[in-house]
């Protein structure tokens, strides 16, 4: 293999080359972090947050971002958590509330975030506000109803607990094959990671999203319906915090209306450390995957090896600007 070849490997699989030496160099510190433990530790702490990046990675491809993710999931988490608690709870979000079907509350979280997404598609789309300044709004206002549906009587901005036993185990649960459990959320992840690869590879809109953020002008020009496509776009990305806000409060069996704070900036740098390019029109599921499971391994792989909290967050940091250099430096050699 010439030195071009290797060049062009190197560029193409980066992302894997930094996950399996991060993987590596922490096993040679310490052989006990590679076992089936640390591994379904790994995997049970990624499926949130590859759902969220998958929802960023949606708008990122569009040319946009969106600040207002992680308030959806913490929106959508109370919600669903209010709803779905034991009937002999003593503090009861909804004490005169009958049991509801388990699918009632969850259908419903993801509803409103999909209604959240499509208002800021609408305002990105037909207002052209900007997409970071109308997702820092929508996340500052979303912040505001969260709180105020969360200090509501009798709750009185009390942690939510006692979650019904058939919804925890959405989180918390798991199926055996043979020796192997496979986690429920770990299933349910690997199913939304598959319909978004479906969705970006195989539809009309994946194509639309990806001819939109190359060259807007030019996508309205070949006939896209730019303005639909992007509240679309951003609808779907509101549902996925949705989903992810109600496998949160599944997985940790409670709710506050601070959950979800800062999510939105971790799924951004899982997705620019997964190739999601920062100026449109180019990022693949598999990468926003491996994005994902690098933070969670820089995370839950330090504090295994006792490496402060401090640490961590220098070497996240370095490498998401590694990752946004390496970004600009091929999209300045394309043009």
């Amino acid at each position: 293999m010439n030195v071009k070849k290797m060049q062009g490997f190197v560029s193409e699989y980066a992302i894997y080359i930094v996950l399996a030496v991060l993987i590596i160099g922490i096993t040679v510190y310490d052989p006990n972090f590679i076992g089936i433990s640390s591994l379904r530790d790994i995997l049970v702490q990624s499926s949130t947050r590859v759902i969220i990046a998958l929802g960023v990675a949606f708008i990122l491809i569009t040319g946009g971002t969106d600040l207002s993710a992680g308030r959806m999931v913490g929106l959508t988490a109370v919600i669903s958590a209010s709803m779905l608690q034991m009937q002999d709870y003593p503090r009861r979000f909804f004490p005169n509330l009958s049991e509801l079907p388990l699918f009632v509350p969850i259908l419903l979280a993801i509803a409103v975030g999909l209604v959240f997404g499509m208002i800021n598609g609408i305002i990105v789309s037909k207002f052209k506000v900007p997409p970071f300044i109308a997702t820092l709004g929508s996340m500052v206002a979303i912040y505001g109803i969260n709180s105020l549906y969360f200090d509501m009587d009798p709750n009185n901005s009390q942690p939510i607990g006692g979650l019904r036993d058939d919804f925890t185990k959405m989180g918390s649960g798991s199926i055996g094959i043979g020796p192997v459990s496979i986690p429920n959320i770990v299933i349910i992840a690997i199913f939304v990671c598959f319909i978004v690869w479906v969705m970006f590879n195989k539809t009309r809109l994946g194509k639309n999203m990806y001819a939109i953020g190359g060259n807007e002008q030019a996508a309205k020009v070949s006939g896209i319906n730019v303005s639909r496509n992007l509240i679309i776009i951003y609808s779907i990305a509101g549902a996925l915090y949705g989903l992810a806000g109600v496998l949160e409060a599944a997985r940790t069996g409670g709710a506050t209306n601070n959950y979800g704070n800062m999510y939105e900036l971790d799924a951004i740098a899982a997705c620019v450390v997964g190739g999601v390019s920062t100026t449109g029109g180019i990022g693949k599921v598999q990468g926003v995957m491996a994005g994902v499971l690098i933070f969670t391994v820089i995370n839950y792989g330090l504090t295994f090896i006792g490496v402060g909290p401090y640490w961590q967050q220098i070497i996240k940091g370095a490498i998401i600007v590694a990752a946004v250099a390496f970004d600009m430096r091929k999209y300045a050699a394309k043009k």
